[in-house]
């Protein structure tokens, strides 16, 4: 079996628990995702490579049914947005494609996900955030983009 490829090098690490790849600015101290030179805040050039937090919180979720243009990944999947504990907010991919079954501030964990299998036969994977605890009901209504 061919060993995966990531969909984009320097996003995330391969350990376990995976980490999103980030930046800190040591002059404002914001962090931010994906990693810069400078910092996207105040525009400082000293920033440091940081691991974020591999846990967040959802913050605003919904499904997609239609693949973009481009997209070669399996539909339906869920697309939301992560606050992670550094007070960043990631969009990403979410391991469940049903919104009815999260809800706001649920907690999630990341993880490393199957995307497509590239040209070469690879397996491109992804980062996506999975929930802790299935949630019973969603707490408010999501949107489902077609």
């Amino acid at each position: 079996m061919t060993a995966p490829v990531p969909v984009r090098a320097g996003l995330f690490t391969d350990t376990d628990p995976p980490h999103l790849l980030g930046g800190r600015c040591r002059a404002c101290t914001h962090h931010h995702f994906p990693r810069h030179e400078v910092c996207p805040y105040c525009a400082s050039p000293d920033t440091d490579a940081v691991e974020l937090s591999a846990t967040g919180r959802l913050w605003v979720w919904t499904a997609v049914t239609h693949p973009p243009p481009g997209y070669r990944g399996d539909v339906p999947y869920g697309f939301g947005v992560v606050e992670l504990p550094e007070g960043i907010r990631i969009v990403t991919r979410l391991t469940e494609a049903d919104p009815g079954r999260l809800q706001r501030d649920q907690s999630m964990h990341m993880v490393i996900d199957p995307l497509h299998v590239d040209d070469d036969g690879r397996p491109v994977v992804v980062y996506a955030f999975a929930p802790d605890v299935p949630a019973t009901g969603a707490s408010s209504p999501a949107t489902t983009i077609p």
